[in-house]
């Protein structure tokens, strides 16, 4: 097949950064099957939509984006629409009636056979039910700037919060062999990635399904930290409740793991947290938190929170609200519960009123907002190291300090271009909102550091 005639593919790929390396897959698949990936979806001839089920917003954005692409292909040269992703696990079927003129729905179980219904004719549908084993993600055809990269270890979850759709839309938690990860860690490495972010469903539950030991992840973490060439490596999507010593040690002693932990809590008064089956109290979380913060020097902590779950009363979320601006956590997110169909807190009485979660959702936010600005405020005047990301949008070179993370955190934003993957000590200069100003500074060489916790030169 000569250029000319290769299939030419536009990828949209929504939701969390685990969808993003199912994206980095199926492009990885057409490129090999021939397809030009990459076009947009004005030039594409089979525009595909790897979607989110997560929450009905989520949802919602899904199925607008699918309505532009098929808006493409009624007013373009697209051929073919296809809806790929968690969203089809969840409503494959309905998918057509709620989008007439789709082709064809992929499955997250099916990413392997995506290049069947880019080539297909008529409508094809492989929705797959969780049938055992886990798929590789090695060879992608990434979409992170070079120098940063998603390493997932596990897929799946078995744990039945009373609010989560994940086990039904991934199925159970099942973890890649160390091997394996080592293997995919090492190509990330060779394609340019310094930084490797870690992710699943629960990464704490890592190595779960095949030893009773707490201490995989830690060993994991250990074997990656001894890599050559990889800097920061982060941790993401932790759970409470199984944070080991040996997890904790790991953290604070690997040189190149950095100090941040995310960590979503949901919630800190214990009858709501009992209500969503996290298996966990508010006395086992300050525990946790007190000693991370003791044993890893200057951590970064990230959560989230939900408000609104049912029978949350105002007293439990004052509780949450008090938490909050006692802890000062480095990061935070709030969301308005969502009922999602399917799980036990959609038939939970004294459901909350949508106005009352988002007036919820607004006060936790201010709260959290004066911490962050704040904080950022207090780092003026202190050194850090950043790696650049890049020129944004608006043509600022913004980069990140080692608390935080690409997509969800804050920035910094460098007063003079610099070259993306390369690590820069930097001064901050200003606060701006949430973001610093740094500009580059030759004369430290500190390596790797939360600003806001150190003091000021």
């Amino acid at each position: 097949m000569t250029q000319a005639e290769a299939t030419r593919v536009c990828l949209v790929s929504l939701g969390c950064p685990k969808n993003l390396v199912d994206s980095e897959k199926i492009l990885a698949h057409l490129a090999e099957g021939g397809c030009v990936v990459g076009a947009p979806m004005s030039e594409a001839d089979v525009i595909v939509v790897n979607t989110c089920g997560f929450l009905q917003a989520a949802r919602e954005e899904s199925l607008e984006v699918i309505g532009e692409a098929l808006e493409a292909k009624r007013s373009g040269r697209a051929r073919r629409v296809v809806a790929a992703g968690c969203l089809v696990n969840r409503d494959a079927e309905r998918l057509y009636e709620t989008a007439p003129g789709l082709d064809a729905v992929v499955g997250v179980n099916d990413r392997e056979a995506i290049l069947s219904t880019v080539r297909g004719e008529g409508r094809v549908t492989l929705a797959t039910p969780y049938a055992g084993g886990i798929h590789s993600d090695a060879g992608r055809f990434r979409l992170t700037p070079r120098h940063t990269g998603y390493l997932r270890i596990s897929e799946g979850c078995s744990r039945r919060c009373a609010f989560c759709t994940i086990p039904a839309l991934r199925g159970p938690f099942r973890s890649r062999l160390p091997e394996a990860v080592l293997a995919e860690a090492r190509e990330l490495i060779a394609d340019g990635a310094v930084e490797l972010n870690i992710i699943g469903q629960d990464t704490t539950a890592y190595g779960s399904d095949f030893s009773d030991d707490l201490g995989e992840l830690a060993r994991l973490l250990r074997a990656l930290n001894a890599l050559e060439g990889v800097r920061w490596i982060r941790l993401l999507y932790t759970y409470p409740n199984r944070f080991g010593e040996a997890l904790i040690d790991a953290i604070a002693e690997c040189e190149y793991v950095v100090p941040y932990v995310d960590v979503p809590l949901q919630h800190i008064n214990s009858l709501v947290l009992k209500r969503m089956r996290r298996g966990v109290s508010r006395s086992h979380i300050e525990k946790l938190l007190v000693r991370l913060r003791e044993r890893i020097p200057d951590l970064a902590l990230r959560t989230t929170f939900i408000v609104g779950f049912p029978g949350e009363t105002r007293k439990q979320f004052e509780e949450l609200l008090r938490f909050v601006r006692d802890t000062r956590f480095d990061a935070a997110g709030v969301f308005e519960f969502s009922p999602e169909e399917g799980t036990p807190a959609v038939e939970m009485a004294r459901q909350v009123s949508d106005a009352v979660k988002t007036r919820r959702r607004e006060v936790l936010m201010l709260a959290q907002q004066e911490i962050a600005f704040a904080a950022a405020a207090d780092a003026v005047g202190s050194r850090t190291e950043v790696l650049v990301d890049g020129i944004d949008p608006a043509g600022v070179c913004v980069g990140r300090h080692s608390g935080q993370a690409p997509e969800i955190d804050s920035l910094c934003l460098l007063t003079e271009p610099c070259a993306p993957g390369e690590f820069i000590p930097a001064r901050v200069v200003d606060a701006n909102g949430y973001d610093l100003v740094v500009e580059p500074d030759a004369e430290t060489n500190r390596q790797s550091s939360i600003v806001h916790r150190q003091s000021p030169a």
